[in-house]
């Protein structure tokens, strides 16, 4: 408990900004994380780093135990108190079937590691599997409590406190607007796949149909691309894919919802939910050389979406929120250069 009694000073030093935000040049979470495999002798990439398609992309699925929790230990942006801010790698899944490796499974390792002792990590917030991004961890019940309170509270007040960065195959009509659709899960070829359902009825919701909403804003365009901020107000799995999917922009690096927007002579259009199978994102010959990927390369392409922003509940009722950051991934960076987007 000795993290609890620490919760007022941790917050007192956000609000005071001792907050650091990373800047884009440490943003190479997967630099510094690579480093710390290759000083433990495991391989290094084949690639010479000029021919690195994905900069800084990590493959968690390959890692062992002991080689996750020093990957983890070295994404660590930020500790305050009895709260721990990490920046997840794509692809590490949060949660998982019993025996798989996942975050969750090696927080004991984790909080070890930090010298935490008995105080062991929960996750308070984090970004999905193939997503990139903020991951806020505390040693404290009673913090993790009061954070759940104030982001459950905040949902239900339509109150953002989550900021995507995306880039999108495609530039939305609108530069800034609103996402609503009814989705559901369902089990199709072994896999839950986000379907949404036009006018769902009463008896849809009490099936497990949910409306969901999301805020979009498009920061900037480029090659048929765009750089976009995404904030869901809702929570629901895999909502932002699907979001974009449903306004013809699929997220760069989607292979599984990209399938359903389909192009004849230059106009995009939806194709039947019941027809579409998930395949890797198909990207024109176009988009392909200014992000210098052969087919092949671009069939690995990681999904471009971070959990850059959270916002924090101030230390006093009237405080406004306090903001935590995290960098973008190298690869992401590389993306948004070759397409000449900039990011203030």
């Amino acid at each position: 408990m000795g993290g609890c009694r620490v919760w007022g000073q941790a917050w007192g030093g956000w609000r005071r900004g001792l907050w650091i935000r990373a800047t884009p040049t440490a943003a190479g979470f997967g630099t510094k994380a690579r480093h710390q495999l290759q000083r433990r002798g495991a391989s290094k990439p084949s690639d010479p780093p000029g021919d690195q398609p994905f900069p800084g992309l990590l493959r968690p699925e390959t890692f062992s135990r002991e080689e996750l929790v020093d990957v983890l230990r070295a994404a660590v942006v930020d500790r305050k108190g009895p709260l721990v801010t990490l920046n997840k790698p794509q692809g590490l899944p949060v949660t998982g079937k019993p025996g798989e490796l996942t975050l969750l499974s090696v927080l004991p390792e984790l909080s070890r590691s930090l010298g935490l002792g008995e105080q062991e990590l929960q996750v308070v917030r984090a970004s999905g599997k193939e997503a990139s991004g903020l991951v806020l961890l505390s040693s404290c019940p009673q913090t993790a409590s009061r954070l759940h309170k104030f982001f459950t509270h905040s949902q239900r007040a339509r109150r953002p406190t989550a900021t995507y960065c995306a880039v999108t195959d495609g530039i939305p009509v609108t530069s800034e607007g609103k996402i609503q659709a009814a989705l559901k899960l369902e089990h199709v070829d072994g896999v839950n796949l986000v379907v949404p359902v036009q006018s769902p009825t009463r008896k849809d919701i009490m099936e497990g149909v949910k409306r969901t909403l999301s805020h979009f804003r498009v920061v900037a365009t480029g090659s048929g691309c765009a750089l976009v901020q995404l904030q869901p107000l809702t929570v629901f799995p895999s909502q932002l894919q699907a979001h974009m999917a449903l306004q013809l922009c699929p997220v760069l690096g989607d292979h599984t919802y990209s399938a359903r927007v389909g192009t004849v002579l230059g106009q995009r259009f939806l194709l039947p939910v019941e027809s579409t199978k998930a395949q890797r994102q198909v990207l024109y010959e176009a988009l392909l050389s200014r992000l210098c990927l052969t087919p092949s390369q671009a069939a690995r392409l990681p999904l471009h979406l971070h959990l850059h922003c959270l916002h924090l509940p101030g230390a006093r009722p009237r405080d406004p929120p306090i903001e935590l950051l995290a960098p973008l991934p190298s690869y992401f960076s590389r993306t948004l250069q070759c397409l000449g987007l900039h990011y203030q």
